[in-house]
């Protein structure tokens, strides 16, 4: 078929496939025959509105328009209710009281976007400008998001200078004459809708300028266009005008903006206070640019707003944003660009940010503010996005004198540290960040800045690069920033430069000088500014490293009665604090979490127990604290922070620390410091008059002697609970309650700034304790009993003679300390990691926890802002609990032993564990011998536990009559609604692997195949079953004919390990794991010794290697990005269901939306106490929530915005009967998931050593003798879950409901249970029994429904062609070319899943030869297979070859291009993810994490970004140019050769792993040399075959990087050689 060559920019704008928007009458989708419901859900996935500009592309789908005829009221998606209530409680409050930023609100505000600007370097200005912006702005429509309508956008917005020849014509007409340019602001105002409030509104603004003496010339009611509004937008959009002020009394344009600037502030103080305050914006006002923005579809934009199609609409500069925001009420204000940034991303750290500049408020002080700075107050506004802060801060930094690089570079610091060329080419720039480093903590996360005051453009990147930035500059002096490459149509000879943004770096453009500064010439600029080296050399103290104690303090019965006072348990003193003393690391553990709550068990718990970690999922990725740890820091500042708005030598004067862990005596000389005149607080309350209010008075007394101190002059507050002897009626505060008491005391009354605080304590030994010590507050912690503990062990006569028989390494009493430390060193790294934060210092008071089990008397005292949903403990409450250990310490009885709670193992006599060794015993009987009664024995023992989970704290009731059991649905329906745990083949043995899956498919359920890959031996049915037996399956027992052993939902998970494109097109599902409930935030790990050869053929890695899958998906950083991949999955299997597995934590119904956004279909949320094979205690402890709060805010969530009926929501965690179904499911969860309880069905004994390779049963074991126990067969299990339907038919008959989908989603069926708890009564389920109504679909309906459709896609074309179906049917070769454009993504994917589908991962002898040109989409070439050779003449962007399994990849740059192609960026980030075969060619340059993952592709590339060659475990990568820093982290298999011209190379390897050597083995010269002839031949590569010619100069000059496991191997190995020659020559003689 004749595909036609490139067309004009104005028929790719306006080829509308699709009638103008109109908004269709309101009539429902769901008005059609109930069976079958014909909405075509592509839509919500804000399909881009123009057809792909070609011709002979018939038939365009039709989408569907959501209308809102039944779609609940409006006030879902505005939630006034909300805003009043909230509105009525702020202004309650006394106003004077700075308030503490509320997790609440910022979670339910996130987004990620696509960005880019648009500069002309002549600051010529041109309405092209501005038709480019536009144009690029809908090649970014997909990484933005739409509402339920289809047509709200989430938002699209352009910043550019001010169009003074527009606005002077409108003056004319108007009378006014023209402006001043030079005195004139101009105003975007956000005006309320209704028309009197509108008059209102533009009084108070009139009478402001009035009184600031600025003349008010007009104002003007910008022309809009509202039929093409979306239904959702048109609702809240507001009135929109401009205000023209004159400005008379100040002549500098500085100043000019500064009186602009005191006058919105003004004007935002002063209506805070009317009803209509909140519908009052400025979108811009100033007198250099204006901001266009509204809640509409990026393409949508430039129509709406009438000025944007003038021509007259003149700017050098435009800055464009497209806004894809993960909940679902986004808001006209929440648009972006904001009045100086655009940013795509997410702070992570936004918490502590707002918290510490309301600190900062006091003390902000500058000349330029003449006194006023009172009036400009407050900086952060907790209701607003992260990116409206940052904009905010950014913009008073900027009003107050700075220039914008040197703002950025203040608030987003780059990781200086350790970074080779900073150190030693740009001392001045350290300086500079080491300067700033103590006085304004990081504003962490994911972000790409654009910003601009209208003087200067510029963009940056966070310090871990983690979105995508490319740039180009054309010969006509224009520079082009943008998230993807290909947004505009471009005469690739005219472009001269190419370029992208590395991790923490900046492009700026000078509009007034036309300069364009790359990275390290701005910040140079900035740093020498001032004398920052000599400000920090002679101000700027180290903490000095002292040596630890070499003998203990107390003697032992000391130790034992402050270990007893304080709560320690006999495990955490052996399985913890001894464990890191001698390994230096965290103790590993398997299973999960499943004891209870601490709040609803019945023995006394650590305050910390109540806390539970928050982890990064989806809106924003975990960071990777083993491979990445090169931007990541412990180093904390102490001390007075200055004010940051005035630079000097005395804001350098504070004490750094290295970590955050003191020992005593660097404790000790803190508190001899001069500076900072220190000040010791002991925390003990006194209890003589009763234990009633006892705690409140001693805290506020606490609060004030904190005060009074900070106040003389203190700059070090240390809280102490060290005292010589312990009194029995003074026991401790709990030190973390104290500490955030003092925190959010001094926040309040504004001397946070002043002083510091560090615990000195005994209540502190694991990482969590210190992550919960930092979070709220604390910035150093002395662990005195930890460190006593750990010198008492290194000294007892046990630990002494098992060192010297040599069944320990032998460890000194410093190295046992030193251990403890490092590893609770490397702990904090991963807490801090695991919500992706890289620095201690914007850690620190971020309360980056959620409360399990605290009142609000408590939360407000200390942990202000953080979440408690349920409630929970008095203060008073706390002081029993907090007294029932200080007993102990004083009581006769007391055992001569620390007693052991059974928190971690479970042992007789301690705490309850929900799976316990007579659970299973009881539940093995059942399943084994069929027997109905012994099940009922088993449910009966559930019912008598103890309270276990919140579930037990609820019971059934019904108002309807108990109906026949035989009227209910039958149990082979419900079964069907069951799936099995992601288990990974490697963590648990092939036998029961194959066993659960065998089970499931019997009943139609679902098992789920884990990370690990599978054996295609699995894929078809077996035939030859004899007596049970099958050879196909000999390992295996209870088999019977046509049963098959695949998993119907096969895992895709963060290290790829066996996805290859058979695997994918053979899932009936595909589940994207992006986090696990026993260890969320974290990646999977392997131990080596699990890793048998088997095991290493489907994960193609090497026997024996422990595996480690990263902790973020490389190709998912955030909502847009998670939204690609779920479209390549589609891609690839279009029939196969795509599910996004989530842990549940507060904020997870927003995450939940943007996943339902980003089209998934099914959305599973696993609880806390989901198991694993092997993780550290404290992740398995400490993160994640209940699922029945995780479910209820996702179901809610989702029916509030109109999403429910697009996904099926499957729940996890701890299920063990048909009473948790049914619980579940009146929660709204459609699907069911049984984890280790499926696994104790089939023979599981819970020895709980799954992580040690020993299990006694074969069931977690890859040891041959132990695997031959394996006593499971499928019928036990397929037992088991029969039983369970059948308890659910029962409850069901019981209740009067005939089936499941009646009572899905039914909360009022639930009722709180008549249960007293030991701890507190003040328990409060209401957030459960809520409820907001009921999906429109029945939950059977949601379940049937088709697979969601990526809509007409690239590949489908291509398919249809008759020459390529009869290629792949036929296996012939075929040669074709193609146009491509950025929005088309993934393409390939479906067609190797076509030839995948057909003929596996190698069995197609055909050739598909297909050469594409122009700039590809995401993903371009994913999942390519043998036989598909493709070419791309052009550029792409992120994921090139993702998941390739073979075939041939080249990408080349057009003849005759303006720049030299090895040093232009031609491909983006993360090439090559998880690619299991191939070849790949590219001339020119890759982003950041080049073949990470990379497991048998052979690739060449001439320069790569950072991280390259990231955990790799096979192929082979040839770089011939410059790389970034951290190459082959984690790399454990494979080779690469990179060419060093400049002896640069050695300090940017990771040399953790891999060797590094010169290429000496000769059949390594001939891998080296045949790889780039090949790419020379394929690319016409300049600078490949200027290498070959000079082959013997550049030889030497590569370095081979070569992990152990391919040591041996001939490519690496020189004497490998000379060993067979020798051999020979013995031979012949």
């Amino acid at each position: 078929m004749s595909l036609h060559s490139f067309s004009p920019t104005s028929q790719l704008l306006h080829s509308n496939a699709f009638p103008a928007a109109q908004s269709p009458p309101p009539t429902s989708v769901f008005a059609t025959n109930k069976g079958i419901i014909l909405a075509d859900f592509v839509g919500l996935y804000c399909k881009s509105r123009r057809a792909r500009p070609r011709i002979g592309v018939s038939g365009h789908r039709r989408f569907h328009k959501f209308s809102p005829g039944k779609f609940g009221t409006i006030n879902a998606v505005l939630d006034l209710d909300r805003i009043k209530n909230a509105a009525e409680q702020s202004s309650s409050r006394s106003d004077s009281k700075p308030k503490v930023a509320n997790l609440d609100d910022i979670i339910s505000e996130r987004g990620a976007c696509g960005v880019g600007f648009i500069a002309n370097l002549d600051n010529k200005a041109s309405h092209e400008v501005v038709k480019d912006a536009l144009a690029a702005l809908s090649c970014m429509e997909h990484r933005g998001g739409c509402g339920a309508d289809n047509d709200s956008g989430d938002g699209a917005g352009l910043m550019t200078s001010i169009p003074w020849d527009l606005f002077n014509n409108w003056a004319k007409e108007q009378r006014i004459g023209s402006f001043d340019r030079l005195h004139t602001g101009v105003g975007m105002v956000f005006l309320p809708k209704d028309d009197d409030l509108m008059k209102e509104a533009k009084t108070v603004i009139d009478n402001i300028f009035k009184q600031e003496g600025l003349e008010v010339l007009g104002w003007r009611p910008v022309p809009v266009d509202i039929s093409i509004v979306g239904y959702y937008a048109k609702e809240t959009m507001p009135n929109i005008q401009q205000v023209f002020v004159r400005v008379v009394k100040e002549e500098n344009i500085d100043d000019i903006e500064r009186e602009l600037y005191i006058c919105r502030k003004l004007i935002e103080r002063a209506v805070k206070s009317e009803t209509w305050g909140n519908e009052l914006y400025f979108c811009s006002l100033s007198n250099q640019t204006i901001v266009y923005k509204g809640m509409l579809r990026s393409e949508v934009l430039g129509n709406f707003y009438l000025d944007l199609k003038s021509d007259i609409y003149k700017s050098p500069f435009a800055i464009y944003h497209r806004r894809y925001s993960t909940n679902t009420s986004p808001r006209w204000p929440l648009a972006q660009p904001m009045r100086l940034l655009g940013h795509n991303g997410e702070i992570n750290t936004i918490q502590g940010n707002l918290n510490w500049m309301q600190s900062r408020e006091t003390s902000l002080k500058s000349p330029v503010w003449r006194g006023r700075e009172n009036e400009i107050r407050p900086f952060g506004n907790p209701k607003a996005s992260d990116s409206a802060n940052l904009d905010s801060t950014a913009e008073l930094l900027l009003r107050s004198g700075r220039s914008a690089e040197e703002a950025l570079m203040i608030l987003v610091p780059e990781a200086y540290k350790n970074h080779p060329t900073l150190m030693i080419k740009y001392p001045e720039v350290v300086d500079f960040y080491n300067y700033y480093k103590g006085q304004m903590e990081a504003w962490d996360g994911p972000a790409l800045l654009l910003f601009s005051d209208g003087k200067t453009v510029g963009a940056c990147l966070d310090r871990n690069g983690l979105r995508p930035a490319r740039y180009w500059r054309t010969i006509d002096n224009v520079v082009y920033v943008a998230s993807e490459v290909g947004v505009l149509p471009m005469d690739e000879s005219k472009v001269v430069m190419k370029g992208r943004l590395g991790p923490g770096m900046m492009i700026s453009v000078d509009l007034t000088s036309g300069q364009v500064y790359e990275n390290t010439e701005v910040k140079k600029q900035v740093a020498l500014s001032n004398p920052y080296g000599k400000w920090v050399n002679e101000n700027m103290r180290s903490l000095r490293p002292v040596n630890f104690l070499s003998a203990t303090v107390m003697d032992n019965e000391g130790i034992l009665r402050h270990q007893q006072a304080y709560g320690y348990s006999s495990e955490d003193v052996q399985m913890v604090i001894e464990t890191m003393a001698a390994q230096a690391k965290e103790p590993t553990f398997c299973m999960g979490d499943d004891i209870p709550l601490a709040v609803i068990s019945q023995r006394s718990h650590m305050l910390y127990d109540y806390f539970k970690q928050r982890f990064a999922q989806v809106t924003n990725p975990a960071i990777d604290p083993l491979r990445e740890g090169l931007v990541m820091s412990l180093e904390v500042n102490i001390g007075k922070r200055g004010n940051i708005l005035e630079v000097g030598p005395e804001n350098a004067s504070q004490v750094i620390l290295s970590s955050p862990v003191l020992n005593e005596g660097e404790l000790e000389s803190l508190l001899k410091d001069p500076h900072l005149k220190p000040r010791v607080l002991p925390t003990f309350f006194d209890i003589r008059k009763g234990v009633e209010g006892s705690l409140q008075k001693r805290l506020n007394k606490l609060c004030e002697a904190a005060d009074e101190a900070v106040r003389n002059g203190s700059q070090l507050l240390v809280l102490s609970d060290r005292s010589d002897e312990l009194e029995p009626t003074r026991p401790g505060i709990p030190i973390l309650l104290a500490v955030g008491a003092v925190h959010q005391h001094l926040i309040q009354n504004g001397l946070r700034m002043s002083a510091s605080i560090v615990a000195d304590t005994a209540q502190c030994f694991s990482t969590h304790h210190f992550a919960c010590l930092i979070g709220y507050g604390a910035s150093a912690v002395c662990p005195y009993l930890a460190l006593e503990t750990c010198r008492q062990w290194r000294l007892s006569n046990k630990t002494v003679n098992l060192m010297r028989n040599g069944k320990m390494p032998t460890v000194t009493i410093e190295q046992a300390q030193k251990n403890f430390c490092k590893a609770v060193q490397s702990g904090l790294l991963k807490i801090l990691s695991k919500m992706g934060i890289s620095l201690l210092s914007s850690y620190c008071g971020a309360q980056i926890f959620e409360i399990y089990g605290l009142g609000r008397e408590v939360v407000d005292l200390a942990f202000c802002g953080s979440v408690s949903s349920i409630g929970g403990l008095t203060l008073d409450e706390l002081a029993r609990e907090t007294l029932s250990f200080w007993v102990k310490a004083f009581s006769e009885d007391t055992a001569k032993r620390l007693e052991n709670f059974g928190f971690i193992q479970f042992r007789p006599g301690g705490e309850y564990h929900g799976n316990n060794p007579e659970m299973s015993k009881l539940l093995h009987k059942a399943v084994r011998q069929k027997s109905e009664s012994a099940f009922s024995v088993y449910q009966q023992h559930l019912a008598n536990r103890p309270v276990n989970v919140l579930r037990d704290l609820l019971e059934f009731k019904s108002d309807r009559s108990p109906i026949p059991l035989g009227k209910v649905e039958p149990a082979a329906s419900i079964v069907q609604r069951f799936c099995t745990g992601g288990m990974s083949l490697g963590a648990i043995s092939r036998e029961t692997h194959e066993a659960i899956a065998i089970a499931m498919n019997r009943l139609g359920g679902k098992s789920n195949s884990g990370e690990g890959g599978e054996d295609p031996i699995r894929w078809s049915p077996l035939t030859d079953v004899v007596d049970g037996y099958s050879p196909t399956l000999p390992h295996l027992k209870g088999l019977q004919n046509g049963d098959t052993a695949t998993s119907a939902i096969k895992q895709v998970a963060s290290g790829r390990f066996g996805v290859t494109p058979t695997f994918l097109a053979n899932a009936d599902q595909l589940e994207i794991k992006i986090a696990q409930g026993a260890k969320p935030g974290e990646g999977g790990q392997l131990p080596g010794k699990k890793v048998s050869a088997y095991i290493a053929r489907l994960r193609n890695s090497k026997p024996g290697v422990p595996l480690i899958s990263p902790p973020p998906h490389h190709d998912i950083y955030s909502i847009e990005d998670l939204a690609q991949l779920i479209f390549d999955l589609h891609q690839v299997n279009p029939k196969a269901k795509v599910s996004v597995k989530l842990v549940a934590e507060a904020g997870i119904g927003t995450v939940a939306s943007g996943v339902a956004k980003g089209n998934a279909d099914i959305i599973q949320i696993s609880g806390h106490d989901g198991g694993t094979g092997a993780s550290p205690i404290s992740s398995i402890k400490h993160a994640g929530g209940p699922w029945e709060l995780g479910l209820t805010e996702s179901h809610q969530t989702l029916i509030e915005n109109g999403l429910r009926e697009r996904v099926i929501l499957r729940v996890d965690g701890g299920f063990k009967s048909g009473l948790d179904v049914m619980m579940a499911a009146t929660m709204g969860a459609d699907e069911y998931g049984f984890g280790s309880v499926a696994m104790i069905a089939t023979g599981c004994v819970m020895a709980r050593i799954c992580h040690t390779n020993n299990c006694p049963v074969g069931v977690a074991s890859q040891r041959e003798e132990l695997r031959a126990r394996f006593p499971g067969v499928p019928g036990d299990l397929v037992n088991f879950f029969l039983y369970v339907a059948e308890e659910v038919r029962g409850i069901l008959a019981q209740l009067g409901f005939k089936k499941l989908d009646d009572v899905i989603g039914r909360t009022d069926l639930l009722r709180p249970r008549d249960i007293s708890l030991v701890k507190t009564q003040h328990l409060d389920l209401s957030y459960i029994l809520s409820n907001v109504g009921l999906p429109k679909w029945s939950s059977t309906e949601i379940r049937n429904q088709d697979v969601h459709s990526n809509g007409p896609v690239l590949d489908d074309i291509i398919l249809a062609d008759p020459e390529i179906s009869d290629a792949i049917e036929n296996e012939k070769v075929v040669n074709k070319s193609i146009k491509i454009y950025n929005v088309d993504r993934a393409v390939c994917g479906r067609i190797a899943g076509v030839v995948a589908k057909k003929y596996g991962d190698t069995g197609f002898a055909g050739q598909l030869n297909i050469t594409f040109t122009g700039s590809a989409g995401q993903s371009f070439a994913c999942f390519l297979t043998p036989g598909m050779n493709i070419r791309l003449i052009g550029e792409a962007n992120d994921y090139v070859g993702k998941g390739m399994a073979g075939g041939e990849l080249v990408v080349t740059p057009v003849e005759d291009t303006g720049f030299l192609p090895e040093d232009a960026t031609i491909v983006g980030n993360t090439c090559l993810y998880g690619a299991t075969g191939g070849q790949i060619f590219v001339r020119g340059k890759g982003g950041e994490r080049f073949a990470v993952r990379n497991s048998l592709a052979e690739a060449v590339v001439e320069g790569t970004g950072d991280h390259c060659c990231e955990y790799m475990t096979g192929g082979c990568v040839v770089v011939l140019g410059k790389v970034g820093r951290n190459v082959a982290a984690g790399m454990t298999g494979g080779l690469a050769y990179i060419l060093d011209e400049d002896d640069t190379f050695i300090p940017k390897v990771n040399k953790e792993i891999v060797k590094i050597q010169r290429v000496t083995a000769p059949v390594g010269q001939m891998q080296l040399k045949s790889l780039i002839e090949a790419h020379v031949e394929k690319t016409g590569s300049s600078k490949g075959s200027a290498i070959l010619k000079e082959w013997d100069t550049y030889l030497p000059l590569f370095w081979q990087l070569v992990p152990p496991s391919e040591e041996d191997t001939p490519e690496a190995s020189a004497e490998f050689e000379r060993t067979d020659a020798s051999q020979v020559t013995l031979q012949s003689a």
